[in-house]
């Protein structure tokens, strides 16, 4: 079985990709309750375990379940490209209730007890979900979040030069199995049939790190979303820096040699800097010291600016490796 998406070329001309903070938080919940299903990060399940006994997560989990459809309204479709969890917040606790409430009524193998609690006033039930986000979000989320954000940003930025360059074709054949393109139809194998169009608004692409490696799937009445596995998830909870081969650190020096081979992917000033364990200040002098050498260039992407290696830095980097 699979979903059917009918893509008209405006739907195709309006792709877009975005990340979202409360979906990596909604998701990490299963990861929680199914550790085995994603080892990769049992190292942030051995760091937050210990704190989850001053947490009340009963209601927020029953709408969330090990598997099958969790609460919609939980995790809505991100409106711009790298939303902050406060802004994603802020939409939970401005859901509808009666859209809450029948959303609640879908969610299977739960408590019901604790679905009837919350159906019975859905105002006061999303105010109990919001603040049980946010206490989960505090405690056992936000210092990883950085971390998550290189990564998710990464993807994006590899993800959308794909799209530039070889067309929704190209993106699409190498997002992952379970989606494949005809040309006028995006194919998404899950365990349910639905077959119909977008609503005119395009399909934002969500990479995700605690769903990996399931594809998730989210329309009307919401924006149509698709969430993907993002690559380069092994990496994720590894410590430190690459490390930077002994004549490359001689010639350029280490830090340079360092931010040299993690430019194999484009990545911005901050995400390299939190990656790296350096100030953003530090980052971009060394970069602007890799750009004067012909080894790094920067590119404007909307607001930020993104480097990547030139061949000159590929050569010199694939030469050390």
């Amino acid at each position: 079985m699979s979903i059917e998406w009918v893509l008209k070329p405006e739907d195709v001309a309006r792709i877009r990709f975005a990340f979202s903070p409360m979906w990596e938080l909604v998701a990490s919940l299963r990861t929680l309750r199914q550790p085995a299903r994603q080892s990769i990060h049992l190292p942030w399940l051995k760091a937050v375990r210990p704190r989850l006994a001053g947490l009340d997560l009963t209601e927020l989990l029953a709408l969330v379940p090990p598997t099958g459809y969790l609460a919609d309204f939980i995790t809505p479709p991100p409106d711009t490209p790298i939303p902050d969890f406060a802004t994603e917040l802020d939409r939970v606790r401005r859901t509808d209730p009666e859209r809450a409430r029948a959303e609640a009524a879908q969610v299977r193998d739960t408590d019901p007890a604790l679905i009837e609690r919350f159906r019975a006033d859905p105002e006061a039930g999303i105010a109990r979900i919001a603040d049980a986000l946010e206490a989960y979000w505090e405690t056992c989320f936000a210092e990883f979040w950085p971390r998550v954000y290189a990564l998710l940003e990464r993807d994006v930025l590899r993800r959308s030069r794909e799209l530039a360059q070889g067309g929704a074709r190209q993106l699409f054949a190498g997002l992952d199995p379970a989606v494949s393109w005809t040309g006028e139809r995006l194919l998404v194998d899950r365990p349910w049939c639905t077959i119909g169009g977008l609503h005119g608004d395009g399909l934002v692409l969500v990479p995700s790190a605690f769903y990996w490696p399931s594809v998730a799937v989210m329309s009307a009445p919401y924006q149509s979303m698709l969430v993907y596995p993002v690559q380069g998830v092994g990496t994720l909870w590894e410590q430190g820096p690459p490390p930077a081969p002994g004549a490359l650190a001689a010639l350029i020096g280490r830090s340079r040699a360092q931010i040299l081979l993690a430019l194999g992917e484009p990545t911005t000033t901050s995400a390299l800097a939190t990656r790296m364990t350096l100030t953003a200040g530090a980052v971009s002098q060394h970069l602007g010291v890799l750009s004067a050498g012909g080894l790094a260039v920067g590119m404007r992407v909307g607001k930020q600016v993104v480097y990547r290696r030139t061949l000159a830095g590929d050569m010199l980097a694939a030469g050390a490796a």
